[in-house]
């Protein structure tokens, strides 16, 4: 029999309906490869939250035919429209089709090896989505993934035209990438501390950021050490910052290297492709990522030991990849992370809106003596100690927004005594700052404007509830 989730009083799916029925812990001695059967749970558990939570229930702010919708689209260096509200609009439309979405969770055990995980697609294509099979080593060849395409969403209800892996045009599922937005930062940040185990660059190394031409997108020029670039790059996401870096990556010939290595380890759909060597901007829909690379890419930096999974080539996958010192300095500043306000709600504590998310803890360096949190001077207004005194788990993530993009992706591990579960999820979707709920309240004045849909928080909550029933 099909289990469904029911919608309680509040309209949020309740944590009793998510966990019934769910089986017993995985066992943690899984060493090699993922449990198939608790694997096929984990999916459907997650593709019956996203389809209970009704995403396709948002309203558009730019409707396809207007010129906000036509204004808001931009192939190249997309993150310009990172911090555009479209909200001209004098009645905000439902969505034209059903949204896309793109979410992994891999669950693991206590020493951060995976033991299960589940994949599922939602589009046009699939509006009740679609669990991706996945094999033992974490990897699909069941779907034929596709780029971004702004418009093409429109026109082609949803699916691309231009190929990310070759040799798959007969794969039973057809998806078209979301753009991954600022979490391609992971990437990039990931080739520097490669540069830095091969010792090409040190973290306290000073690097001079000489772009020519200045793009609007990464700014002027700029003198920083690597650790402060990096910094900026992963806890508020600075996008300066990251055009520094990936300038850096190019200076090095770093680049090729790193999108090989990707392939390598059998990250087929992680691809930083397209940016100008000049200046490290040029971010475009040829930088793709998939949920289920990225989470895979996220549980090699919080350090399952020994063999993870197997590469293409037959080769073990460790984290040997990047060094103990490098991976430590990456969780850090994932765990560091300003931006709490996705899956996350915690920088928006106590407020009527958006919904709760994972009950993670805000990082004490944004909270000021009032208890609000200000983020690169982004303040949210709202006291979070009383969330943080409750808070059950820590969260290293890092989000991403755009009009049309919406993402996160992090590393969930319970504080002592809250439950004990250990797992990464990584969710994108293309309801960017575009799409609103109806009835959403205006943003309090002075405050950092909402933005995303309270289902993403929603979503994370679910997710937290069902692992930590888990345990």
């Amino acid at each position: 029999m099909r289990r469904t989730w029911m919608y309680g009083a509040v309209g949020v799916v309740t944590a009793a309906a998510l966990v019934a029925g769910t089986t017993g812990q995985a066992s943690a001695e899984t060493a090699k490869g993922v449990d198939a059967k608790r694997t096929g749970k984990v999916g459907q558990h997650l593709r019956q939250a996203i389809e209970g939570l009704r995403f396709q229930e948002v309203l558009d702010t730019a409707p396809p035919s207007t010129a906000q919708a036509r204004s808001a689209r931009n192939p190249v260096d997309k993150e310009l429209n990172a911090d555009r509200r479209v909200a001209s609009v004098a009645a905000p439309q439902p969505i034209a089709q059903q949204p896309q979405m793109d979410a992994t969770v891999i669950e693991l055990d206590r020493r951060g090896r995976p033991v299960s995980s589940g994949t599922v697609l939602m589009s046009p294509l699939y509006k009740d989505g679609v669990v991706v099979p996945v094999d033992r080593n974490l990897s699909t060849k069941s779907v034929r993934w596709r780029q971004w395409d702004d418009a093409g969403w429109y026109k082609n209800k949803g699916q691309g035209t231009i190929d990310v892996v070759p040799g798959r045009e007969n794969a039973p599922i057809d998806h078209m990438l979301d753009y991954p937005a600022s979490v391609l930062k992971l990437m990039v940040n990931f080739g520097v501390l490669r540069l830095v185990d091969q010792g090409k660059v040190k973290l306290d190394d000073t690097y001079s950021y000489e772009p020519s031409p200045i793009s609007s997108l990464c700014g002027g020029a700029s003198k920083k050490t690597i650790r402060q670039y990096m910094d900026a790059s992963l806890t508020y996401s600075s996008n300066a910052a990251s055009c520094a870096l990936i300038k850096m990556l190019h200076d090095n010939q770093a680049i090729d290297p790193l999108n090989q290595t990707f392939q390598d380890l059998g990250l087929e759909t992680l691809q930083l492709k397209g940016t100008n060597p000049a200046n490290g901007g040029r971010w475009s829909n040829s930088v793709t990522m998939s949920s289920l690379d990225t989470a895979k890419l996220l549980t090699l930096i919080n350090g399952a030991p020994g063999r993870v999974w197997t590469a293409p080539d037959g080769k073990p996958v460790t984290r040997a990849v990047l060094s103990t010192e490098s991976r430590k300095f990456f969780l850090s500043e994932l765990g560091q992370q300003g931006f709490n306000d996705m899956l996350s709600s915690a920088n928006r504590c106590g407020g009527d809106y958006p919904a709760p998310g994972i009950p993670n803890a805000v990082p004490s360096r944004w909270i000021g003596e009032d208890g609000t949190v200000t983020v690169d001077g982004n303040k949210f207004g709202q006291d979070v100690r009383p969330c943080n005194a409750k808070a059950e788990v820590a969260f290293a993530h890092k989000t991403g927004w755009v009009n049309n993009t919406a993402a996160d992706a992090g590393i969930v591990r319970a504080l002592p005594g809250k439950g004990g579960r250990s797992y990464v999820v990584v969710v994108f979707s293309n309801l960017g700052t575009q799409y609103v709920d109806a009835g959403r309240p205006a943003t309090p004045p002075g405050t950092y404007p909402y933005s995303y849909t309270e289902k993403f928080s929603k979503l994370g909550r679910l997710i937290d509830a069902y692992e930590k029933h888990r345990h």
